[in-house]
Formats: C-alpha cells, sequence, structure tokens
C-alpha cells in the first residue's frame, strides 16, 4: 500500500543520521513474520540530496518497525 511505504521511508531516513526524507523512488516487499520493505528513498544531507538504500522490517499488530 503506497500510504504505508509514504509512511515507511520517514521512519527509515530519521533512524538512519536523521536525514531529511525528500522521495520513495523504488520500494520491493517480501512478507516474512511481518513484512520487510526494501526502500530506495532519496534524502537531504546538508544541502545535498542523496540517494539511500533501506530495509524495514514491519509488524503493524505487535507496534513494530526496525531499520
Amino acid at each position: 500500500n503506497r500510504l504505508e511505504i509514504e509512511n515507511l521511508a520517514p521512519f527509515a531516513v530519521d533512524e538512519h543520521k536523521k536525514k531529511w526524507f525528500k522521495k520513495v523512488t523504488n520500494v520491493k516487499q517480501q512478507v516474512v513474520f511481518g513484512t520487510m520493505y526494501y526502500i530506495t528513498l532519496e534524502a537531504m544531507d546538508g544541502d545535498k540530496m542523496k540517494v539511500y538504500e533501506a530495509k524495514v522490517w514491519d509488524m503493524p499488530w505487535m507496534n513494530f518497525k526496525e531499520l
């Protein structure tokens, strides 16, 4: 679901060095015990735009997210 991914991407950026989230450029997901999202995103690092790869494990019924 696109809205869920748009919420997970900023979480990934916040968890990794407090960058500023810009946009998701690609995402893959794998259903395990929860869902593993492989997210390619753009984020600001100071005044430079950079591309990052993030892997987020999400189990919403347990209120659990991990980068």
